[in-house]
């Protein structure tokens, strides 16, 4: 089975009470409510990647202010089309962050339609992508070692 690797940066950004979330685009779906960020370019840091994805994503301007930590998944991809199964490991920078500029809107002709602040205690009414869980269990705990247990 082919081995493939996928390196990504997300962001928590809580205000009052109130998280960011976009929506990832779903065909024929409602679609999911996921953490805002995404892939890491080739030869890009992390730290600027996260910064230019929830621009692209949610139209505002970040400033880090903390590494929470990192989560490390393994899974199998099914075949697609042309593709064979992979055996996928994703690893993803869970980043602190806040809002320091910008306006708020949902991206055009990407991988979400929308974006948009949840308070946290509907989170658990929400459809959402589990890296939503696993970066807010971060930035609540904030295990010195970055890792969930």
């Amino acid at each position: 089975m082919r081995r493939t690797r996928r390196t990504a940066a997300y962001a928590v950004i809580v205000d009052n009470d109130r998280i960011l979330l976009p929506r990832f685009r779903e065909p024929g779906g409602t679609g999911v409510w996921i953490m805002p960020g995404g892939g890491v370019e080739h030869g890009e840091d992390p730290y600027d990647a996260v910064i230019r994805e929830l621009r692209e994503e949610t139209g505002y301007d970040i400033e880090v202010t903390a590494l929470l930590g990192v989560v490390s998944r393994r899974f199998p991809l099914p075949r697609r089309g042309l593709r064979s199964p992979r055996d996928h490991h994703g690893m993803a920078l869970i980043y602190e962050a806040k809002v320091v500029g910008g306006e708020l809107h949902s991206e055009e002709s990407g991988s979400t339609d929308l974006a948009a602040w949840h308070d946290l205690d509907t989170l658990p009414d929400l459809q959402t992508g589990e890296m939503v869980a696993r970066s807010v269990r971060l930035w609540r705990e904030r295990p010195a070692t970055g890792h969930l247990g």
